[in-house]
């Protein structure tokens, strides 16, 4: 019988059709004994692992004084903010530490999916970042000033740890949401944002109320360190709830079953050997979803050319009448507060709103769309200036109004791929699409990374 597919690709028909929200894996029996998610217990869950999988990274981009304190001449900070290789291009240095080894990482987590539990993925991967974090912790009180060539190599070594350690989490745990109904992958993606919310909130609240700049990263990476311990103990606790035991559960079968017929297959030369059955198949995947995670990719790729290298670096045109909101608060609150609540909001909107559906033309084209942000940045009072001398947007409202746009597009238009990627696979592929949608992801972040230098050099 031929494949039928539903309006909008969501589903086939058929034993391998994909996991629909709403849906459950286990047919009319399923639906009549499915639990219920107490309390909303689970969907509360991976909302507080996204928070984690990226709280990290955000924390890291967000510390600017931070690293400008340590990367400058500390003594001589107060009366001017000198200009080093180091310090102007800090972010777009951290930016290709951060999403080079991740990409490798997301390789790795693809290839082991089958062979290693997410369960050994997930806790490993967090007790990498909880160790890294309390290096980071204990360097805070730390005089490097004569050191700082070290310094930055080892704090660059630091996030490409975090870094590849966060993909392996966020891509595990994303894997794993893709046995779940579409609205736990969308409370995962959703807790993604809030994390980069919550560092900008802190950061802020830093900059407000602590007299001294360690101090202020003191406190901020403890946070790290306790919501790190935090995740620990609700991945742990995950599997004891018994709406996620009867998803994960279901899951497990589902593979067995598929590995299984897999196994059979073999007499017939459809698989060679055991290893092959271990690592999940590819194309089918790809075919399913190439579309969808190129525009995974690409709204990544434009979000991190802007965000945070040219958008920390666009100062108030009012910056000399020494007001606090024209000096201390314009970049922590119109750079990265603006764009994490945007982002955020975005991702929110798709609980309630999924449009266009994941075979609509229209996704593409308006991802395509977002490319015209990255000359609006450009022409914004980005300071300093070396080469590109026209500032068109000389008013404090137009960076305000660009990172507002750059933030709800990336968190609408990037989640809705996320989260119809491993609904368009067959069941058994849903957690390795989720891997492979978690590499697009990261791929575009590379990318994006590396042209990021390339447009500070050009500005």
């Amino acid at each position: 019988m031929p494949e039928e597919e539903k309006d909008e690709g969501l589903g086939v028909a058929g034993d391998e059709a994909p996991l629909l929200a709403g849906e459950h894996p286990a047919g009319t029996l399923g639906v009549r004994h499915q639990p219920k998610d107490t309390y909303c217990l689970v969907y509360i869950i991976f909302f507080l692992l996204g928070v984690g999988s990226l709280l990290p990274w955000n924390f890291f981009i967000t510390a600017k004084h931070y690293w400008l304190y340590k990367l400058s001449n500390e003594s001589d900070l107060e009366h001017e903010e000198p200009r080093s290789d180091l310090s102007d291009y800090f972010e777009s240095y951290l930016s290709i530490a951060s999403t080079v080894p991740s990409v490798l990482c997301l390789v790795l987590n693809y290839l082991l999916v089958n062979r290693l539990s997410s369960r050994f993925r997930i806790l490993t991967s967090l007790g990498m970042i909880l160790a890294v974090f309390i290096v980071t912790t204990v360097l805070v009180v730390v005089d490097v000033s004569d050191h700082q060539i070290q310094f930055f190599a080892g704090t660059l070594a630091s996030v490409a740890l975090v870094s590849g350690a966060s993909n392996i989490f966020s891509g595990s745990v994303f894997g794993i949401s893709g046995h779940f109904p579409m609205r736990i992958s969308q409370a995962l993606i959703s807790g993604q944002a809030m994390g980069g919310t919550m560092s900008a909130v802190a950061s802020i609240v830093d900059l407000a109320v602590a007299k001294d700049v360690t101090d202020s990263a003191l406190a901020y990476f403890l946070t790290a360190d306790i919501f790190t311990l935090l995740c620990i103990g609700l991945y742990l606790l995950l599997p004891r709830l018994t709406y996620s035991r009867y998803y994960m559960s279901v899951a497990a079968c589902g593979s067995t079953a598929m590995l299984s017929d897999r196994l059979f297959e073999e007499r017939d030369g459809s698989v060679r050997s055991g290893e092959e059955v271990s690592i999940p198949p590819l194309k089918p995947i790809l075919k399913k979803t190439w579309v969808l995670g190129f525009c995974v990719f690409y709204v990544f790729f434009i979000s991190i050319i802007v965000f945070p290298a040219v958008s920390s670096g666009i100062q108030s045109v009012h910056k000399d009448s020494g007001s606090p909101w024209t000096t201390t608060y314009f970049v922590p609150l119109t750079s990265f507060f603006l764009y994490s609540a945007s982002d955020f909001c975005g991702r929110q909107a798709t609980a309630w709103l999924q449009v266009p559906g994941p075979t609509s033309q229209v996704l593409p084209v308006l991802v395509l769309a977002r490319t015209v942000l990255i000359p609006l940045f450009m022409f914004c009072n980005y300071q300093p200036r070396d080469h590109l001398h026209t500032v068109l947007f000389g008013h404090d409202l137009y960076p305000v109004i660009f990172v507002s746009l750059l933030g709800l597009s990336n968190g609408y238009l990037g989640t809705l791929p996320m989260i119809y990627g491993p609904k368009v696979v067959p069941r058994d592929l849903a957690e390795p699409t989720g891997v492979v949608m978690s590499f697009f992801l990261t791929l575009g972040l590379a990318a994006g990374s590396a042209f990021s230098v390339l447009i500070v050099h050009c500005i």
